[in-house]
Parts: structure tokens; C-alpha cells; sequence
């Protein structure tokens, strides 16, 4: 399988590049790009295997920590007080001086309010929290924020998709902006839209974010994926956001 996915991005690279962004009437989710069984199982929530992370999410917003509020207990009801949050992320953090993303600032909460170590990077209630936020979005656009600070950030996160790197020497946009709808290994090409993060991967067979996908990706054209949560993976995030503007939030969403 794997000199099977380098001989197919080896093909990807052969052709040629055009850098053309996708124009809003073109975009599409990567749903549109699955089979109907699996779009199916997105559709209907006794079906979709990530709702599981959900309904933990749900349970870790009502528990409290030692001597601390839980997430309940400073914001009420997430159906109205996170309704639109999956929406605005990656946002700029005043305290930091630099974008995040949900799961940091979920993190940045349990560490700062309630007195409690962070999330390990793609744990389990870590993505069960953010699964359970971004649910409470599902079907609003996206919407990343209007604030001038997030302007270098990014442009940074603009270069990075346009950027072949790795021995392959490919870039986010030869696949995605290029050459999307062809096949790959297979499997077609989506467009890259992140509407639905966390999704829960067929391929995984569990719950997964998008820094997850991504450091698939960068290995895939042999290049070193960056850490967890790095500035980079962020401003490629929120730039993937800014591209996506007005998209609808799928959480969880399902995927091959």
C-alpha cells in the first residue's frame, strides 16, 4: 500500500501545476466525494460512530474537577453557549499573541479555570470535547473571524498549502486545488475542506482531528510532520478555514 501511495503521488507531481484556488461556486465538501453508504452513515446520528465521542463530550462538560467548575459551570448550556464556536476557530489569543485553535482552547481553559493538566494531543476526551462543541455548530457556516491580528498568520498559512515540500516534492495545492476529483491510490481527491472536525476516519477506525490528517498528508510526501499544535499546523488551519468560508460545519463528519 505504501509504494502504491508513492507511486500515485509520483503521478500527482508529474502533472502540471496550475495554482489556481477553486472558486466558491466550485467548492465542495468532502462528502460530496464519498460512496452513498458512507454518506449515509454521516447523515444519520444512530449510524455515525463519532456521535460516541459526542455523547462523551457531553459527559465531560457536566463533570466537575477538584475544586473547580466544570465546563457547564462557567458556560450553561453548550447548545446555546458554544453554538457557533467551531465556527470562529482558529481565532488570535491575546494572552499567547497568536492564533489557536478549538482544541487548544479548550485546553487553555482546563489548565487556566479549572486547575487541571491538559489534554494529551489527540486524546480521547480531548477529541470527545471538541467533537461535543463542534456538534453544537453542525449546519452553520463557517465563519473565521474578522480581526486584522490574524492578517500575517494567515498569509503564513497560505504559503504553507502552496509550498511543495518533502522528497516528493508536492504541495497541498497540486492535490487539492489542482487535481481534485481525480484519484489517488483509489481514493478520490477531495477538496480539503475541514468542515467537519473532528471526523471519525474509516481508514482509522476511530476519532481523529485535523493536525491528525494533516501529519498524514506531510508524511505521505515524505516530509517531517511538524509537533502537535505547532504554529505552523495552526496558521495551515486557519487558512484551510479561511478557504472554506461559508462552507456548512459538518462535526462529526465520517470519511473513508
Amino acid at each position: 500500500m505504501i509504494r502504491l501511495l508513492s507511486l500515485a503521488c509520483c503521478l500527482v507531481a508529474a502533472l502540471p501545476v496550475l495554482a489556481a484556488e477553486i472558486k466558491t461556486r466550485d467548492r465542495r465538501s468532502g462528502f460530496d466525494f464519498m460512496t452513498p453508504s458512507s454518506q449515509d452513515m454521516q447523515r444519520d446520528d444512530m449510524l455515525n460512530p463519532g456521535m460516541l465521542w459526542v455523547l462523551e463530550g457531553e459527559a465531560l462538560w457536566q463533570q466537575q474537577a477538584a475544586n473547580a467548575p466544570s465546563c457547564a459551570g462557567c458556560h450553561g448550556d453548550a447548545k446555546d453557549s458554544m453554538r457557533g464556536a467551531a465556527a470562529r476557530y482558529p481565532a488570535f489569543n491575546d494572552r499567547l499573541n497568536r492564533p489557536i485553535n478549538l482544541q487548544q482552547r479548550i485546553n487553555l481553559c482546563r489548565s487556566e479555570n479549572q486547575q487541571q493538566p491538559a489534554f494529551e494531543p489527540e486524546s480521547r476526551p480531548l477529541l470527545a470535547l471538541s467533537a461535543f462543541i463542534g456538534a453544537q455548530s453542525r449546519g452553520l457556516p463557517i465563519a473565521p473571524p474578522e480581526d486584522a491580528r490574524l492578517a500575517p498568520h494567515l498569509e503564513n498559512g497560505r504559503q504553507f498549502f502552496k509550498t511543495p515540500m518533502g522528497q516528493l516534492g508536492l504541495s497541498c495545492a497540486q492535490c487539492h486545488d489542482d487535481n481534485w476529483g481525480g484519484r489517488l491510490a483509489g481514493a478520490p481527491i477531495p477538496q480539503a475542506h475541514p468542515t467537519g472536525y473532528p471526523i471519525y476516519r474509516l481508514e482509522w477506525q476511530t476519532l481523529g482531528s485535523l493536525q491528525r490528517r494533516l501529519r498524514n498528508c506531510l508524511t505521505g510526501i515524505r516530509a517531517e510532520p511538524f509537533d502537535w499544535d505547532a504554529p505552523e499546523m495552526v496558521e495551515l488551519e486557519l487558512y484551510l478555514m479561511k478557504r472554506a468560508a461559508g462552507m456548512n460545519i459538518e462535526t462529526p463528519a465520517v470519511r473513508p
